[in-house]
């Protein structure tokens, strides 16, 4: 008895043990999962920062056919179809790059959708180039040789749903591209879109935004013959002229303190390739995005399909 009455005293106090023991753990445990959501946190931060602690730009697939003449109708329904499969991944809750195409156009005329036909200069059965009704904003334009057109196919859900400032950004890349290249001061001007060199227009600008998705862009004359223009009343805009790099160029000689030397004498290829590579960088520093170039393949395959005019987008001859 006296065995068992020593050996209850000594039991009695051992029962909380266990309990401490069971609270350690629970404290322990939980200490392990902060620390490994702190891990996956960490992870995670990883994926969308860069090491200096600014966002991870967003990927943007580049098709990139700014050596080429890609017929109005092609490049379109391409625009259409990669706008088609954006729309059905965004309705799906998944995520899509953005995604934009850099070309040449045979020689061409665009409306937008309310463009008005008073402002062709000729008898649109006699058209001395093919003419397509879009559903662009704007009125009538040209593209042809020597011309570079941008066609960002972007959510805007991923940087700023507000139309103004896609337009005003839009601009904004072209007047960066003009000022650290070629040393050409290119401005807005008040009422209009576009971008400005005094009173000439370099760029003209054309969106179409559905659901928050662009497609069409902007069209700047590098070494374009601006001649077709005469046959139009450029973007419904009268007593205004239409311009070119080139033609600045040789407006503002180097002795001048205008332009860069270096970029004065350029050949026309010279000058497209330089004018590409610009707009590729300032487009991708304005709307932070990282530049993925795509096999050109890819595209082809979306241009395997057959342009069919429609009611919003139709070729207006034949």
């Amino acid at each position: 008895m006296i065995v068992a009455g020593a050996h209850f005293s000594i039991s009695i106090p051992a029962y909380p043990a266990p309990q401490r023991t069971k609270k350690s753990y629970r404290t322990q445990t939980r200490a392990n999962l902060s620390k490994l959501k702190q891990l996956l946190d960490s992870k995670a931060s990883e994926s969308t920062s860069l090491s200096d602690g600014r966002p991870r730009p967003r990927t943007c697939e580049c098709f990139d056919l700014h050596k080429s003449l890609v017929p109005y109708g092609e490049a379109w329904s391409w625009q259409k179809r990669i706008f088609r499969e954006k729309k059905a991944l965004i309705e799906k809750n998944q995520e899509c790059p953005d995604t934009v195409i850099i070309l040449q156009h045979n020689p061409v005329y665009t409306l937008g959708t309310g463009s008005s036909e008073e402002y062709l200069n000729f008898d649109i059965k006699d058209a001395p180039y093919d003419v397509y009704r879009t559903e662009r904003g704007g009125e009538v334009t040209y593209h042809g040789p020597g011309q570079l057109v941008m066609y960002p196919i972007i959510n805007l859900r991923n940087h700023r749903m507000d139309l103004h400032w896609y337009l005003r950004g839009l601009e904004e890349v072209v007047i960066r591209v003009l000022s650290s290249t070629f040393s050409i001061k290119a401005s807005r001007l008040e009422g209009f879109t576009g971008v400005w060199v005094g009173e000439k227009k370099v760029a003209a600008i054309g969106i179409r935004v559905s659901q928050w998705i662009t497609y069409h862009g902007l069209a700047l004359n590098v070494t374009t013959d601006l001649t077709p223009f005469h046959s139009i009343v450029p973007c419904g805009i009268r007593n205004r002229q239409v311009g070119s790099i080139k033609g600045l160029l040789r407006e503002f000689q180097p002795s001048t303190g205008c332009v860069k030397p270096d970029v004065a004498h350029l050949s026309d290829c010279q000058l497209i390739d330089i004018t590409h590579a610009s707009l590729v960088k300032e487009f991708s520093k304005f709307f932070k995005l990282e530049i993925d170039h795509r096999n050109m393949s890819i595209l082809g395959a979306c241009g395997n399909n057959s342009y069919k005019p429609s009611q919003k987008g139709t070729k207006l001859t034949d």
